[in-house]
């Protein structure tokens, strides 16, 4: 599937915002459907079956977090927030209940189209290279399936989650600075607080490692940024 011809599903109980998205991003040549509250927007999501939900944080009858939770638990779909308000703990609640990108409002249709656009090159088909299945002891990152297993159970990432992971652990000893690593993961120049990488990091952890409070395999360079240190056995990637 081209990136033009995903699906894409508009949650919003503004009317002019609403409308004003759907026809905009229709004529990208993107399949839309809208819906201007949580119930009607489940409802869609079922039979529509979207790669991309730019969903509301205040509708009249859902709390915007809990519906992007509740999507994402059904399909991984990618979500790109909207929201009036400013405050940047806002959006750090955001990406903790697995969106995507996060939009404020008012914007412009440009920024949302270099939004849209960055999340759904995720969809693209890997190359040979980056078809290797990583292994390191009991961690296995699936490029194909997108899928992370460990102690041969599957760990429940989001995209992004499986996205940043994949890439560190792709490199494996090298460091990388935040900023680099939104331009190599979020795929276009975030601006906005780099703390993002920050509680993406936090929740891999969380599901990958024994000591959050020591992480092995994800780890804090100081002062610097972030590297993916394989274990001392069984850290060489090999091919499934």
């Amino acid at each position: 599937m081209t990136t033009a011809s995903a699906k894409i599903l508009v949650v919003d109980d503004d009317p002019a915002i609403r409308n004003l998205i759907h026809r905009f991003l229709a004529k990208q040549t993107y399949e839309m459907e809208s819906a201007e509250d949580g119930k009607h927007a489940l409802a869609v999501f079922e039979q529509f079956n979207p790669d991309l939900v730019i969903l509301d944080v205040n509708l009249p009858d859902a709390n915007g977090y809990d519906l992007c939770k509740e999507m994402q638990s059904r399909t991984g779909v990618f979500v790109l927030m909207l929201t009036s308000r400013t405050d940047e703990s806002d959006k750090i609640h955001g990406f903790n209940q697995g969106a995507d990108d996060y939009i404020t409002k008012p914007f412009s249709l440009g920024e949302l189209e270099v939004r849209v656009g960055a999340i759904l090159k995720r969809q693209r088909p890997v190359t040979a290279a980056e078809q290797q299945c990583l292994t390191f002891n009991s961690l296995a990152i699936d490029p194909i399936r997108r899928e992370v297993t460990l102690e041969s159970q599957l760990v429940p990432l989001t995209a992004l989650e499986f996205d940043l992971l994949h890439f560190l652990a792709s490199h494996p000893g090298r460091v990388w600075r935040r900023t680099e690593l939104i331009q190599k993961v979020w795929d276009y120049e975030y601006v906005g607080d780099q703390r993002v990488v920050d509680v993406h990091i936090g929740q891999i952890r969380k599901k990958i490692e024994i000591d959050t409070n020591q992480p092995t395999l994800i780890q804090t360079v100081r002062g610097v940024g972030y590297k993916f240190e394989p274990p001392a056995t069984g850290a060489e990637a090999v091919e499934a």
